[in-house]
């Protein structure tokens, strides 16, 4: 039986990545629980704003809007709170594809009033047709997937990932939304953590709140072939790095690197000894996947430090939105 209403976003930002669009709004239109609604934000390519929306102006159930705030990821999801009529938000990468129960195993887990996220498993999608051999499962987070070392099943975690993720929209009256100037923002460095600073926020702005992950609920994040190569692994750490000092400069190291103490002190040491393992044995890539998890540890913390400076010396901001944007508010919306 249906309980809720879905509101599902997907921010845009190239023309690039067109047939990816098509193909997430299609897996959209296609699920077994059908949205209530299908928001495309736009961030600031007046081009592709109109393409989408002559092409989808007939299509009931979409809407194409424009990214209301600055330039970047976190400000086109505030646009699609914003707007959004659903009571529970969910969020889908442009460029990947929701399996046809994505939404319906969302819904389950909201019967419990406690819950106030729940994400799902992603999957990459090698434009190769398989993953390089020293890529290590451990990093599968470089390229926005479920990454070795989460917990199975279904599981409360402190932050959900961002391009398979949702939200009861009272969640975000109790926080704001996601923080602008962390995460995405249309410049060539590949930053993170937005998520993760927002669903710490909410555990604070709501302590009996409970966040979820439900493996069931799977989508496919196409991974391109600029991405598969050693040269993006190394930026996207280091970049994770700097990310991940923003986090903790909201929230505290306490909080801000709670899950990554875990994983870099039990996760990725059982990465090297796997791959070591796999290379005496003569297994394809092992040293490689040995040498990356090595290689991915120092970028970051590398990052981290860099960050660290500059939070110091006032050279990093972000802003946070103020809490409860309001249902339905007013966003530029292509006619």
């Amino acid at each position: 039986m249906r309980l809720r209403d879905f509101s599902v976003v997907i921010c845009v930002h190239t023309e690039e990545r067109l047939e990816d669009i098509r193909e997430a709004v299609a897996s959209v239109r296609a699920q077994t629980l059908p949205a209530e609604e299908i928001l495309l934000v736009v961030d600031h390519n007046p081009a592709l704003l109109r393409h989408l929306s002559e092409e989808y102006t007939d299509r009931p159930g979409v809407r194409v809007l424009a990214n209301a705030g600055p330039r970047g990821l976190s400000a086109g999801r505030n646009t699609g709170i914003a707007a959004a009529r659903g009571a529970i938000v969910a969020f889908l990468d442009d460029d990947a594809v929701a399996e046809p129960d994505w939404l319906r195993h969302f819904d389950e887990n909201y019967a419990d009033p406690a819950v106030m996220a729940v994400g799902g498993r992603t999957r990459p999608s090698w434009a190769s047709g398989r993953r390089p051999v020293w890529f290590p499962e451990e990093f599968d987070w470089v390229v926005g997937c479920t990454y070795r070392g989460l917990p199975p099943g279904r599981v409360r975690v402190r932050n959900v990932l961002g391009g398979n993720a949702s939200f009861r929209r009272t969640a975000f009256e109790a926080a704001g939304g996601f923080a602008t100037g962390i995460g995405r923002g249309g410049g060539r460095r590949p930053l993170g953590g937005e998520e993760t600073e927002l669903c710490i926020r909410l555990s604070r702005a709501l302590p009996h709140a409970v966040l979820l992950i439900d493996d069931r609920a799977v989508i496919h994040h196409k991974v391109p072939e600029a991405r598969e190569r050693f040269g993006y692994f190394r930026t996207r750490t280091y970049a994770e790095g700097l990310s991940k000092a923003l986090v903790t400069r909201s929230v505290g190291a306490a909080k801000g690197l709670e899950s990554e103490r875990r994983y870099t002190t039990r996760v990725l040491p059982a990465g090297v000894l796997r791959g070591v393992r796999d290379f005496l044995l003569g297994r394809p890539g092992g040293a490689g996947r040995a040498g990356a998890v090595v290689t991915g540890v120092l970028a970051a913390a590398a990052g981290y430090a860099v960050g660290s400076v500059r939070v110091r010396r006032g050279g990093a901001s972000f802003a946070v939105p103020a809490r409860g944007p309001a249902p339905g508010a007013r966003a530029e919306e292509a006619r």
